[in-house]
């Protein structure tokens, strides 16, 4: 997509922005600075822009268990959404997984973000769990792509 750039995070600046489109789109999982440092660490994050404006971020969770199962999370800053960017960060997360050897990809999407539910189920992605976190009230959605990550 013309103008789109999407960058790994390195940095502070890089982490700020990161949380600061997480927190926008989650506001139930907000997190601080320091979650998002181990995050860095521990996952791939990306910052997608147009120019110098922020538009969204990903997370791509390495592949886990002997499905080799991987987590691919878009966020889209609401201004932004239905302009093609989220889909650009998913191939781009998708793509990553494979090269991590992941069999299976899935998702989570905080059900009341329902752009964020249908744009997951537009791309094959079929809902496998409903649960409210303990202590929690807010309902989320872990989705699993049904076609194959090779495919």
């Amino acid at each position: 997509m013309a103008g789109l750039r999407i960058e790994p995070v390195v940095g502070d600046d890089m982490v700020e922005q990161w949380r600061y489109v997480h927190n926008v789109v989650v506001p139930p999982a907000a997190m601080g600075i320091d979650a998002v440092r181990v995050r860095v660490r521990r996952y791939r994050l990306e910052n997608a822009y147009v120019g110098d404006e922020l538009v969204g971020c990903s997370t791509v969770r390495p592949p886990e268990g002997e499905g080799a199962v991987a987590t691919v999370i878009v966020r889209v800053l609401p201004g932004y959404r239905r302009r093609g960017f989220g889909a650009v960060l998913y191939e781009k997360g998708l793509d990553h997984a494979r090269v991590l050897g992941a069999r299976v990809v899935e998702t989570c999407v905080l059900a009341a973000n329902e752009d964020g539910v249908r744009f997951a189920e537009a791309r094959g992605f079929r809902e496998v769990d409903r649960y409210v976190l303990d202590g929690e009230t807010d309902l989320w959605i872990d989705l699993r792509l049904e076609s194959p990550v090779g495919g």
